[in-house]
């Protein structure tokens, strides 16, 4: 407690279970602060205060679940793709519709729930974007037909999109200020996700796959009913069930952790959040029930909030008369027109001076390459990774083993990711640096050695880096920005990402149909660009004090 006496705060109560509040109006460290940001850091000492409470951990896990679910099916649709071309009988270049079309329903679920998150809050949000994607989940295993697969597919993407931007929102403004590098950590369940995945298609994909492995009597692949003659050997839905009894299982398992998130663990609407639409009365309310939940007692008060309301000049409204951010019930009894004007200025806050417009061009384009290069690698590397272990003799059963091997490791990926932050002259900048170009050089490598040992090597490096790298990235993005426009900011960056992450596998599934190096190439280049951005990231935005 010692880092959070002195101006504004008086110390603990006598029992040791609340802080106490005392001269907040004139705090130093509130000088240049607007009335929102007074209001915000006031909230940040409170939670400071709780420390890593059994709410905050509540709050870490449900949303490290969100993180699951984003790569447990990028990473599904790339396990199953090669049974559903060989049922469905489309061909390699029109492989990559199906991840464009998931990916294209990521790009949406980016930006819609990115700023609605910012406008109807993080609660329904937080709880929405699950259900979406269970209940599109769980339809994905009955159509048998190319199209249907190709609508359901974006719809479980629209689900899927919002959670990274709404669940690192949300775990950030929970989190006390010094354990911020759990943000990073949130990075872990991605992998998990992806074991998870990978483990379900082992034990599903190729024991209920067509023949033996997809190959006939004749080891040769079977081919789809549709192009061959009736009554001829082929491969049909009865025989082919593996891959839907994988999407059914994915879907159950989305539908468990909505049930947690709405069910079990009643979520409530962030401070911050709060604070910004006017809610002075309900933030408190918050921060009172995480007090009682975390067993402590809140001594923050609305007088607390009076108080500076009442002093504050360090806003130009007060000359206007315009009601003000944070301005609690002025703010809530203000026109239409002045809360449309306010809900647009909160837009401009992204391009607010040439420093953070810099910063926000440069988080744009890294998330643009970003995801370009691991949508190449998590759509196409399990197809490139069967083809190239077919040329060497590798059975299906085994290559899906060595998928499980390959994604495990992504967990101390992101672990490594976690400690950087805490690394002096490295942390958030450099970790991301060294992570990014080590992942390109690895797709690099990987195009040029064919042995199952070097496949299984530099794919394992590739993972290992790209969970680093994505770690860093996903859990550093709302940590630069306020919270009026965190979410927003957030699901931006991501819609970018999944913009080009459509457009990648398209790209690149043509490449592979005439060389199964092509992708990889196209991957390495992007992520070095990533490389390049991040090298010309303002300093003053890492790990900079959040409000």
């Amino acid at each position: 407690m010692d880092d959070q006496k002195g101006a504004g705060i008086l110390g603990e109560s006598p029992d040791g279970k609340a802080t106490v509040y005392n001269g907040v109006v004139n705090d130093p460290e509130m000088d240049g602060l607007t009335l929102y940001e007074k209001k915000a850091l006031l909230v940040n000492r409170e939670l400071d205060s709780h420390g890593m409470g059994k709410y905050q951990w509540y709050i870490f896990f449900l949303c490290g679940m969100g993180y699951m679910i984003d790569l447990l099916y990028a990473q599904a649709f790339g396990l199953i793709a090669p049974a559903l071309q060989q049922e469905l009988g489309f061909s390699t270049s029109a492989l990559g519709n199906i991840f464009s079309s998931f990916n294209a329903g990521l790009c949406a679920g980016a930006f819609v729930w990115g700023v609605l998150v910012d406008i109807i809050g993080r609660q329904y949000a937080f709880n929405l974007t699950v259900l979406i994607a269970s209940i599109f989940g769980l339809s994905l295993g009955a159509p048998s037909n190319y199209d249907g697969i190709l609508v359901l597919t974006a719809f479980v993407g629209f689900g899927v999109g919002g959670n990274i931007p709404i669940d690192t929102t949300i775990t950030l403004e929970f989190l006390p200020q010094n354990r911020r590098f759990l943000l990073a950590l949130l990075s872990i369940f991605q992998p998990i996700g992806v074991v998870v995945a990978s483990g379900i298609a082992y034990g599903f994909v190729p024991k209920y796959a067509c023949g033996t492995g997809g190959l006939g009597a004749d080891g040769e692949l079977l081919k789809a009913c549709s192009q061959v003659a009736e009554g001829e050997a082929c491969c049909d839905k009865a025989s082919n069930m593996g891959w839907r009894y994988l999407m059914f299982t994915l879907g159950a398992i989305c539908l468990f952790i909505f049930f947690l998130r709405f069910v079990v663990f009643r979520f409530q609407e962030s401070p911050k959040f709060l604070l910004y639409r006017g809610k002075d009365e309900k933030a408190v309310q918050v921060l009172h029930h995480v007090a009682k939940f975390n067993g402590r007692q809140c001594g923050l008060t609305m007088e607390v909030f009076a108080a500076l309301a009442d002093e504050d000049s360090s806003i130009a409204s007060a000359a206007s008369g315009e009601p003000v951010l944070g301005g609690g019930a002025q703010q809530l009894e203000s026109s239409f027109a002045e809360k449309v004007k306010k809900e647009l200025a909160r837009y401009k806050l992204l391009f607010a001076n040439p420093l953070i417009a810099r910063l926000t061009i440069l988080v744009w384009v890294t998330y643009m390459f970003d995801y370009w290069g691991f949508s190449i690698a998590g759509s196409l590397l399990p197809q490139i990774l069967l083809q190239k272990n077919r040329e060497i003799e590798v059975s299906t059963e085994r290559t899906y083993r060595n998928y499980v091997i390959i994604y495990v490791c992504g967990i101390p990926g992101v672990m490594l990711g976690a400690l950087m932050y805490g690394v002096p002259l490295v942390g958030r900048q450099w970790g991301m640096v060294v992570s990014s170009a080590l992942m390109a050089i690895s797709l690099f490598l990987f195009s040029a050695i064919n042995t199952e040992a070097s496949n299984v090597g530099l794919n394992i490096m590739e993972y290992f880096f790209q969970s680093m790298f994505n770690a860093i990235l996903y859990g550093w993005t709302p940590e630069a920005y306020p919270a009026p426009i965190r979410g927003t900011a957030c699901g931006v960056a991501s819609f970018w990402g999944r913009l080009f992450s459509i457009v990648s596998p398209l790209i690149g599934a043509h490449l592979l149909a005439s060389n199964v190096n092509g992708p990889l190439y196209l991957a390495g280049a992007g992520v070095f660009v990533c490389t390049i951005c991040i090298m010309f990231m303002p300093r003053k935005y890492m790990g900079a004090k959040s409000y």
